[in-house]
């Protein structure tokens, strides 16, 4: 799963990662170092035109026809399995994919304390990436959302938790966005996951709160890297 993530990387990185217009090359963005549901996410999808374009929204997605802002399941992951046929994302699968910018996530053991122990999952040197995911507007709560998709880990995440948010590769961006891509082709694309590509080292249990947010100690390690 993901829980939390972080966007530390200054905004002219994570640009690079698209094909965005000049419109959205500049963005008055603050390093985020605990990005909690529910919170408004940057998120990346096509514009009526098919243009590359950036919107904020809800990290815990609102299907279109809610009535309500917030359900009783978890909202802000979507199992890759079977999300194009649970009716909360089957809409959005089919054409609002959506791309969320990132550097890093973190994932929980348990210490030998009995606590939670926070782990951050980054790509070496803490390059920013993205998050296959949904997105919604739902008109009558004038609400837009998005959510992301995970799957089974891999190694060496594995060792941290069983589930791991995709990481979809660069190179299958614009047919990922692209809402006349079918969504069995769509579902594919999601093997190809950068996960076995990922690091990890254990940060401190300030982590643990999601009131703690833009403190730069919060991605600093406690341990040696392991992953």
């Amino acid at each position: 799963m993901c829980g939390r993530f972080t966007q530390v990387r200054p905004w002219r990185e994570i640009h690079a990662l698209y094909r965005l217009t000049d419109k959205y090359a500049e963005r008055n963005t603050a390093a985020r170092y605990n990005i909690a549901p529910t919170q408004d996410v940057p998120f990346i999808h096509l514009d009526r035109d098919g243009n590359q374009a950036v919107s904020d929204g809800r990290w815990w997605l609102v299907p279109h026809w809610a009535k309500e802002l917030q359900s009783k399941y978890p909202m802000f992951n979507a199992r890759s399995e079977d999300a194009e046929k649970k009716p909360a994302f089957r809409d959005a699968y089919k054409s609002r994919r959506c791309l969320i910018p990132a550097d890093g996530w973190y994932e929980w053991t348990k210490g030998e304390d009995g606590g939670r122990d926070p782990w951050l999952i980054h790509l070496p040197d803490m390059t920013p990436f993205s998050f296959a995911g949904l997105w919604a507007y739902n008109t009558t709560l004038d609400v837009t959302s998005c959510t992301i998709l995970t799957a089974p880990a891999v190694a060496p995440i594995d060792q941290v938790h069983t589930r791991m948010p995709i990481v979809l590769d660069q190179t299958e961006y614009d047919a990922w966005l692209d809402p006349h891509t079918p969504v069995v082709d769509a579902k594919a694309l999601l093997g190809h996951n950068l996960g076995s590509q990922f690091e990890f080292y254990r940060v401190g249990r300030e982590v643990n709160s999601s009131r703690t947010e833009n403190d730069p100690r919060l991605i600093a390690p406690v341990t040696p890297k392991l992953g």
